[in-house]
This record gives structure tokens, C-alpha cells and sequence, in this order.
């Protein structure tokens, strides 16, 4: 893959299906359905996927996609392919709580290399660029045009006073016990890929997901927190989250910032 061309492609995908979102975000009324798993989907979801699944296909015609919103990409085999989710946290759109994200990532050999996480609600936008660094861009998000960009980096913690970030929706009894095996300074909820990306800006140190995701919610948010310096490991052997599974589901994970010890399950 050439990341110099990934790059400004994925970016542009982001904040164009951002916009649409956005325009069915602010409308008066908006449908929602049910899955085949019951999960929801709304317009906004299937919108977004079609602008971007057009435009991932143009530019990497030869590259696997595999996406949330098609059942079809689900049996695709590989550990090299493109994967979109294109509205991560539906639950937080349908209550209009803002934290929902686009996100698209590009993953070589099992591992997410490169990705963008944008959150056009909270006007956020995450992405690493061709070598791989993270960087969070703020101004206008032109679609055409780069902002301004800064470095991010994953914070060093000594283990004394954590910060931690959990789901929004689904956060549980398993999830606050393992949460208590640490010292906490505090604790925040968010919703969908954003909580990679706060391990990522030094916002927290710790995020550990006890329940079910897919790889689409992960690897776009992985690849970030990857390129400021943070680690995603399997929360049962704390060996490295690998994509490419069969049905494309993940284990239990926790993405963390370096100089954190983890505890056992």
C-alpha cells in the first residue's frame, strides 16, 4: 500500500461521510432499524457507507473492504484488507449525544496500520499520516485541504493515579471490577472509537473493553493510538489484538499507554 496516497483518500472519505451524517444528525426526525443481530442502523449509517465504500473502491480497486454496513464483506479471508465503520455509535446518534465517529483503517499482515477516527459532533478528528506518526487536526475539516495538525502522544503514568475511560453503553459490572484492580484518579465514559483516541492525546491511560466488539468498532482507533505510542493487547493473555478473524470479531482487549502494569483478568 502506498501510504502517501492512502492518507489524503481516507481523510476526505472521513469528513465527507461526516457531513452527511451530520445533515441526517440535525434533521427534525430520522428512522432507525433493527439488524439481523438487533443492533440499529439508521440512514446515516448506510449513507455514510455508501459514499465511502464507492471511494475506497475507486482508489484501492485491488485491495479487500470490508465494512460494518455489508453483510456480504463478513466472509471475505485475508489479514490484509480496508475496513470501514461507517457510523461507530449508533446508540449515541440515535440519542443525539454526540459521540460517534467514522472511522476507516487500512490493516497489512494482521495489524491496523494506518486509520482515521472522526467525530464531526464533537469536531475531532484523528488520523496518522504516511509515516505512521497520530496527529489530531482542528480547523474547518476541508475535505480538500489539510488543517492544522499537532502531534499527539500516549501520556507516561507511574501506575499511581490512573485515568481511565470506559463505553458509554455498555459499560458493566465486569468492566468496573477489572477497572478496580488499579489506582484510579478518575474515571470518563465515551462513546464509540473516541476512547482509543483519549489513550492516544494522554486524556486517559487506560481502556480495557470486556465484551463484544468487531473489528470495524477497533482497528481504525487501534492504528491511532499505535502511531502516538499506546498498545492494544488481548485482555486475556495481553498478547497483541490481531485482525483478519474468522467473522471478524474481537476478544476482550485493553488499549493502554506505556509504563501501565497491567493486572490479570
Amino acid at each position: 500500500m502506498d501510504y502517501d496516497a492512502l492518507i489524503p483518500v481516507i481523510r476526505k472519505l472521513s469528513i465527507e461521510a461526516g457531513n452527511k451524517i451530520m445533515e441526517i444528525y440535525n434533521s427534525d426526525d430520522f428512522d432507525v432499524k433493527a439488524k439481523s443481530d438487533d443492533s440499529p442502523v439508521t440512514a446515516a449509517d448506510e449513507a455514510a457507507d455508501a459514499m465511502i465504500s464507492a471511494g475506497l473502491r475507486a482508489a484501492f480497486p485491488d485491495v479487500m473492504l470490508v465494512t460494518e454496513e455489508q453483510a456480504a464483506s463478513h466472509a471475505a479471508k485475508g489479514d490484509t484488507f480496508l475496513i470501514v465503520d461507517p457510523l461507530d455509535g449508533t446508540k449515541e446518534f440515535i440519542h443525539r449525544r454526540g459521540d460517534f465517529t467514522v472511522n476507516i483503517a487500512y490493516v497489512e499482515n494482521g495489524t491496523p496500520m494506518r486509520g482515521v477516527v472522526y467525530a464531526p459532533a464533537r469536531e475531532r478528528m484523528f488520523f496518522t499520516q504516511a509515516d505512521g506518526t497520530s496527529v489530531e487536526e482542528t480547523g474547518a475539516f476541508d475535505p480538500e485541504q489539510v488543517g492544522d495538525v499537532k502531534p499527539i502522544r500516549v501520556a507516561e503514568s507511574d501506575n499511581s493515579a490512573l485515568m481511565v475511560v470506559a463505553s458509554k453503553s455498555h459499560r458493566d459490572q465486569a468492566t468496573d471490577d477489572y477497572i478496580n484492580k488499579y489506582q484510579i484518579k478518575d474515571s470518563k465514559s465515551a462513546g464509540s472509537s473516541l476512547k482509543f483516541c483519549l489513550v492516544a492525546t494522554g486524556e486517559a491511560d487506560l481502556y480495557p473493553r470486556v465484551g463484544r466488539t468487531m473489528e470495524w468498532d477497533t482497528a481504525a482507533g487501534h492504528a491511532v493510538l499505535t502511531g502516538a505510542g499506546g498498545s492494544v493487547v488481548r485482555f486475556d493473555d495481553h498478547t497483541p489484538l490481531m485482525y483478519g478473524k474468522e467473522g471478524f470479531a474481537n476478544p476482550f482487549f485493553i488499549a493502554y499507554a506505556p509504563g501501565v502494569e497491567l493486572k490479570e483478568a
